[in-house]
């Protein structure tokens, strides 16, 4: 499912016009992306957890040539799914 076919899913399960829908996940992305730059985390009961976690430097080696190169620190996102979601996953 890519962002048009969810866009499209949501507005008829919600009852909005695509137009509205567009906005409403643009600003649901927008407020995520946000409070994980803060370094806050957004948790959705029932579906999951969206959180920053930190990497350390480490040094690594380029596959082609074998030379050590340096691989820098970076916060990275992640997504820990709730048991709800879990749940109806797992449900055959």
């Amino acid at each position: 499912m890519n962002k048009n076919d969810l866009i499209a899913e949501v507005a008829k399960k919600a009852g909005f016009s695509k137009t509205d829908t567009v906005k409403a996940i643009d600003a649901f992305v927008g407020v995520v992306t946000g409070a994980l730059k803060k370094g806050d985390e957004v948790r959705l009961v029932g579906f999951g957890t969206f959180s920053v976690a930190s990497r350390a430097a480490t040094e690594g080696r380029n596959p082609r040539t074998g030379a050590k190169i340096k691989i820098p620190a970076s916060k990275q996102p992640k997504f820990k799914a709730g048991k709800g979601l879990k749940d109806a996953v797992n449900k055959k």
